[in-house]
């Protein structure tokens, strides 16, 4: 991305889980603060006429569940005990803002690089969201492999175990860096993990998903934020269990939809695509 600049795509994906909040019924997944963390005059805009809102109906079923996935995973880490929540990439993310694990302890870090950290900071000040104490910001550069020395200055315990969510930044990473973040997680104790989401290899795909791919990627290169990595399923399964994750949940868009969008009185679903969700633990 253009690092003297926010991310673009961050404001695209929150604008999805805006549109989620007002188009959708039931929601997939629920956020109070989406549509306050747009900024007053597109809250406004987008309340006062929601039918007008332009947003592909699968990739809005997506990046709704691709949040639900991860919190889900996070509540069944929390019972476990976990208290640490890093979210990688975290864009306009509101779950610190709304965490209904407060009360047990639960310490969420946001890390994101400076620019786009700076610029949601201010987002956050304007709409008057509260910064909680239990939030720590983490200013790195994801493909800079100290992060995790970032985190720990931060607060962040490496001799506790801790839940990461990885939402809409693996297909912009180069391999190396992803590698180093799921080593860094599998170096930590028992009861860690990692959800994140991933579009498969183009070998893995038909002819039509490939030509749906193609659209958003030149899409995604023209704002300066290009398409970088795909994975192969049964290759990333093979590489995580070696680095000691135990337990893999890895769910393409036919299981997605049975999971989540089952029996909806709506045509809110996932298109047949390349995209997956992935959960690993240990």
């Amino acid at each position: 991305m253009d690092t003297g600049r926010p991310s673009r795509t961050a404001n695209e994906v929150a604008l999805y889980r805006a549109a989620h909040q007002l188009l959708d019924r039931p929601l997939v997944f629920e956020d109070p603060l989406a549509l306050t963390i747009m900024g007053r005059e597109t809250e406004t805009t987008m309340r006062g006429n929601p039918r007008g809102i332009r947003c592909d109906a699968s990739i809005r079923a997506f990046i709704a569940v691709r949040n639900r996935y991860a919190e889900d995973r996070l509540t069944e880490a929390v019972e476990r005990g976990v208290r640490q929540y890093v979210i990688l990439g975290a864009g306009l993310d509101t779950y610190a803002y709304r965490n209904p694990h407060a009360a047990v302890g639960l310490r969420v870090f946001e890390v994101d690089h400076p620019v786009t950290q700076a610029w949601k900071r201010q987002r956050l000040d304007e709409v008057g969201i509260e910064i909680p104490g239990w939030l720590s910001f983490v200013q790195v550069d994801l493909a800079n492999d100290t992060w995790m020395d970032s985190l720990r200055k931060s607060g962040f315990r490496s001799d506790l175990p801790a839940i990461f969510a990885m939402l809409g930044v693996a297909i912009f990473m180069p391999q190396h860096a992803l590698k180093q973040i799921f080593n860094r997680v599998s170096s930590l104790p028992t009861r860690s993990g990692i959800a994140f989401d991933y579009g498969m290899t183009d070998s893995s795909l038909t002819e039509s998903q490939r030509a749906v791919r193609e659209t958003a990627a030149r899409k995604a290169a023209a704002i300066g934020e290009p398409f970088v990595t795909f994975l192969d399923p049964p290759k990333l399964e093979a590489d995580l269990r070696q680095m000691g994750f135990k337990h893999i949940d890895d769910c393409g868009f036919a299981a997605i939809n049975q999971r989540y969008f089952e029996g909806r009185g709506d045509a809110l679903r996932l298109e047949p695509s390349g995209r997956r969700l992935l959960g690993a633990y240990f």
